[in-house]
């Protein structure tokens, strides 16, 4: 039961109010002792359900160890919203007592500690995504996807935050707060499935829930440093998450898994694709299982490092090549494209235009009395702005900056009519129609790969301006590709510096290039801007592995041979232990928080 006011209580009171009872929850994990948790923690979820299906482990003592390493993550990063570790105690004994009875396990996740983006219902807690008006109204039933894996057997311990509306890649509200970066507390942790990507970084969870209809699987994923698969539509159950926009169908979220291996993105998908959960009467998913692949000894991948919108970084160019290197090493073929001209651009001006159709109205609506986080700042500005200072702006940014691409995501953020709407969608269609036959129509390419983003990861605030970064992932949600997402180095300043060859080379947004990086080197030099290396070292950069569509079981078979390519790197289960002894020896970054 909450508190009981005389009156309306504030958005403040309901806020302390959750964040007390998360705590008290919290109170109730054992302080984490590597001696005694750390051989859990350092294995995957496949691995767990190995040793427990062997008799070494119980699926009780695997939880408490990932149950305390949740309290360090939330104590670092502030990434758990509810927490429910009595009812995941209660499911691992029951699945110990089934094991003992049976020497069997209940399903191939037995035992698996898992956690939930806040937006999939967790029957008995509330769904809140960071709306103070949402809360104190718990979920009667799991939502589809949580009731497929807890009936294989996964144990979810903890749901995790989001940013305010889910559509930024920033990860904060008034309810729940701001989720920090495991690895700088500098840094967002990216959204919105940026919680999420916190605790899997930090070994909070082995395995997760997250959703994408921009980039919210990827960015975080990116950021944080751990692996990810963005399904296209109709592959994976959404039935029973909540969304602040129900009925916007235009580009559709999807579900997918969050992870520490790519063989833990496998086994979640295993289970989930195609499947239903008892009762659930959606359309969605189709009926169609994980379909094993079986790849060409020789692979044949496209790669680029400029999205249409920003110059990648240093360090994220360096990720893309050094996972080419690698690939080449290894037998592959990898040849260098240029996406299509302006296709990018255009597709960013669709998911604009298209998102910005009441005007944000309905997103907006569930704030209530909450305040507005910054980072909706620059994604909402366009319709509270009159048409003619849209175009003027639009018009002034081409001519005194030579920017043709900025002053554009303005003039296409406005309220629109039904008809425009409709137009508006069959340019979205038509759009995927040609992207499709001009990358894959037209090429025997088996994926590509290409940055998450342009960056490795932004300041906290650094949303409120840069929102048109999230391009780089949004744009294979307005064509509804399969995409994984998997870590490939750290930021380290001798080798991702900002040179005069890098700024002679630009030739994106003028006005977003300067944001980031500077006007020149002698700009980037006075510091301030987004891309700082200094501030960034050891941040985790990664790289989008991009498949055709209706191909996400070879988008994980060719992360798989992306992974073994790549080698040993320092990611997966047990990684900030690696972080931590650097900084204890003064040899790179070390865990902040």
């Amino acid at each position: 039961m909450g508190f009981f006011w005389s009156s309306s209580p504030s958005w403040q009171d309901v806020s302390a109010e959750k964040r007390a009872q998360r705590d008290n929850l919290l109170a109730s994990a054992q302080p984490f002792a590597p001696a005694e948790h750390q051989q859990y923690l350092d294995a995957t979820a496949t691995e767990i359900v190995q040793h427990i299906q062997k008799g070494e482990w119980t699926a009780s003592v695997v939880l408490e160890a990932y149950i305390a390493r949740a309290a360090q993550a939330q104590a670092q990063t502030n990434c758990l919203t509810e927490v429910f570790f009595e009812q995941a105690r209660e499911d691992a004994r029951r699945l110990d007592a089934h094991f003992a009875d049976t020497g069997t396990l209940v399903g191939p996740l037995h035992g698996v500690p898992m956690s939930v983006k806040d937006q999939f219902n967790v029957r008995g807690v509330d769904s809140t995504i960071g709306f103070t008006r949402w809360a104190h109204r718990p979920a009667d039933a799991d939502a589809s996807l949580v009731a497929q894996l807890r009936a294989a057997g996964a144990v979810p311990l903890a749901k995790t935050n989001v940013p305010q509306t889910m559509l930024a890649f920033e990860c904060a509200n008034p309810l729940w707060g701001r989720t920090l970066n495991p690895w700088s507390a500098a840094h967002t942790a990216g959204g919105s499935s940026g919680g999420e990507a916190a605790l899997l970084a930090l070994d909070g969870a082995a395995l997760g829930i997250g959703s994408d209809v921009g980039g919210s699987l990827r960015i975080p994923s990116a950021y944080c440093g751990v692996y990810a698969l963005k399904p296209g539509h109709g592959r994976v159950a959404t039935e029973g998450s909540v969304g602040p926009l129900p009925g916007f169908e235009a580009v559709r979220a999807v579900a997918g898994p969050m992870g520490r291996s790519v063989a833990d993105l496998e086994l979640f998908l295993r289970v989930t694709m195609g499947a239903r959960a008892e009762g659930d009467v959606g359309y969605f998913p189709a009926p169609v299982p994980y379909r094993d692949v079986q790849l060409p000894p020789t692979l044949k991948f496209a790669y680029y490092t400029f999205d249409g919108i920003v110059q990648a970084s240093p360090a994220c160019e360096r990720a893309v090549r050094e996972t080419v290197a690698a690939l080449r090493k290894a037998g592959h073929e990898c040849v260098e494209i240029e996406l299509p001209t302006r296709a990018a651009e255009r597709g960013l001006q669709i998911f604009t235009a298209i998102t910005s159709a009441d005007g944000y109205e309905k997103l907006l609506s569930h704030l209530g009395p909450d305040p507005k986080e910054s980072a909706l700042f620059l994604v909402t500005l366009g319709p509270k702005l009159p048409g003619f200072v849209r175009r003027l702006a639009d018009w002034a940014v081409r001519t005194f900056f030579g920017d043709e691409i900025f002053g554009g995501m303005l003039l296409y953020s406005h309220r629109k009519s039904v008809r425009e709407y409709y137009d508006w969608t069959a340019e979205k269609l038509a759009f995927e129609r040609e992207w499709r036959s001009k990358i894959w129509g037209e090429n025997d390419f088996d994926a590509i790969i290409a940055p998450t983003q342009a960056v490795p990861a932004v300041p906290h605030g650094g949303c409120d301006r840069l929102a048109p970064l999230a391009n780089a992932t949004l744009l294979y949600n307005i064509v509804d590709s399969p995409v994984g997402a998997l870590p490939v180095t750290r930021v380290d300043p001798a080798r991702d510096a900002l040179t005069p060859a890098w700024f002679a080379g630009r030739h994106g947004s003028r006005v977003l290039e300067a944001e980031i990086f500077g006007k020149d080197l002698a700009d980037a030099q006075r510091g301030g801007k987004a891309y700082d290396v200094q501030k960034m070292q050891g941040l985790p950069v990664g790289v989008q592995v991009v498949g055709r569509l209706w191909e996400e079981e070879k988008v994980v078979a060719v992360m798989r041979v992306v992974d073994e390519a790549l080698g040993e790197r320092g990611f997966g289960p047990g990684m900030w232990r690696g972080e931590e002894e650097k900084e204890e020896g003064g040899d790179g970054a070390g865990v902040s928080g």
